[in-house]
């Protein structure tokens, strides 16, 4: 009768744990929702509240950097293997719309109908890319990046198709000077919600799962029948496709590249600080990242006459986040939240212990001793 009562307890205990614990993710939920309404209706209508060109190229360019990281992320973060060579892709997306423009004479909006080349052209040189460097493991894929990186700034150099020193210019654009920053400021948010979405939905999917299994363990994942090299090299792809067309995006606002800023080897340094500040492998993260560095960069250059002073103090900043924050703002933020949030008791409650009553021990009619439980019903089993 008491252990009835002492069960009957427990299941209403854990009846209300569930409830609580669904009205909390409930509240966590529409929480969610509404500061995500919140954020889309001022991304939106920040070019009306701040109309000064200078703010909204400060804008444009970290939506860029927001889409860019973004897609650096869905790769490098989910997987672990740190790339420094997209600007490869982004370089070359640049000079396939620049070229193609320049080549084919096309003008006017028209030439954002290239924007899907681009992507194809990341795409196609992802794949030899991918299937050489990711062969090895993360240490030496990082340099087998960098050297590729380097190829690709030299080519961009010495072929003729491409400029030389001089670069591409791109198409003149019939759009007012007054509306020319607006319209760049949607087509980027277009671009860096649109990543945004496709890092949830990836994180979300067994693929993603795939992916941070090889970032745990590769090995284990291997035997556990993820085809890793089929998985890193279609996130690879896919990162260096999206680079590409964001790279085609800057160059039109741009107006034109050349080897040194389409191959920039700082670009890919400031996307790996981005992600490490803001939480590398997260969604949020990196976002954060790119809000906080790129237009801080961009004040710091106009800001001060030194050229690398903005370069020392990304260095500097970079010291800092590996030394006191090597988790990145995002993971950090949130453990602190919960710290405070449960104010010293455990963040999940434990569950209560079973209160079933243990069967009194039967006696052996052949030998007359007390059987252990569960040795007499498995004997009874056997016959």
């Amino acid at each position: 009768m008491k252990a009835d009562q002492m069960k009957a307890g427990t299941v209403k205990a854990e009846e209300a744990l569930v409830g609580t614990t669904a009205t909390s993710v409930s509240r966590q939920r529409a929480a969610a929702g509404l500061a995500l309404i919140v954020l889309a209706v001022a991304a939106i209508a920040f070019p009306l509240v701040f109309s000064s060109p200078v703010v909204t190229n400060y804008a444009i360019y970290a939506l860029i950097f927001v889409a860019v990281v973004s897609a650096w992320n869905v790769f490098s973060g989910f997987s672990g293997y740190i790339s420094l060579g997209h600007a490869v892709f982004f370089g070359s997306g640049a000079y396939t719309v620049g070229i193609a423009a320049r080549d084919w004479h096309i003008n006017g909006v028209a030439v954002f109908g290239l924007l899907p080349l681009a992507a194809a052209v990341g795409a196609v040189i992802a794949v030899p890319f991918g299937l050489v460097a990711l062969r090895v493991r993360r240490h030496t894929f990082i340099v087998i990046t960098i050297a590729v990186f380097f190829i690709f700034q030299l080519m961009a150099f010495n072929f003729s198709f491409t400029g030389g020193t001089v670069g591409v210019a791109a198409p003149f654009l019939p759009w007012s000077p007054t509306t020319f920053n607006d319209r760049f400021y949607y087509i980027t948010l277009g671009c860096a919600a649109a990543m945004i979405v496709i890092a949830v939905l990836i994180r979300r999917s067994r693929f993603g799962l795939q992916l941070r299994a090889i970032r745990d363990d590769e090995d284990r994942a291997r035997g556990l029948g993820v085809h890793a090299m089929r998985v890193k090299l279609t996130a690879f792809v896919l990162s260096g496709a999206v680079t590409a067309l964001v790279g085609g995006v800057w160059f039109l606002y741009l107006t034109q590249v050349e080897p040194p800023s389409g191959f920039d080897p700082l670009f890919d340094l400031t996307l790996v600080l981005m992600a490490f500040l803001g939480g590398l492998g997260t969604i949020t993260g990196p976002i954060i990242g790119a809000l906080i560095i790129e237009p801080g960069q961009l004040y710091l250059t106009i800001r001060f006459t030194n050229g690398y002073l903005s370069e020392i103090l990304l260095g500097a900043l970079f010291l800092l986040i590996v030394l006191f924050v090597p988790r990145g703002l995002v993971p950090t933020a949130g453990e602190w939240i919960r710290r405070l949030r449960t104010r010293g008791r455990p963040a999940v409650v434990p569950v209560a212990p079973s209160t079933a009553v243990a069967a009194p021990p039967r006696v052996l009619p052949e030998a007359g001793r007390q059987a252990p439980p569960g040795e007499a019903p498995a004997r009874e089993a056997k016959r």
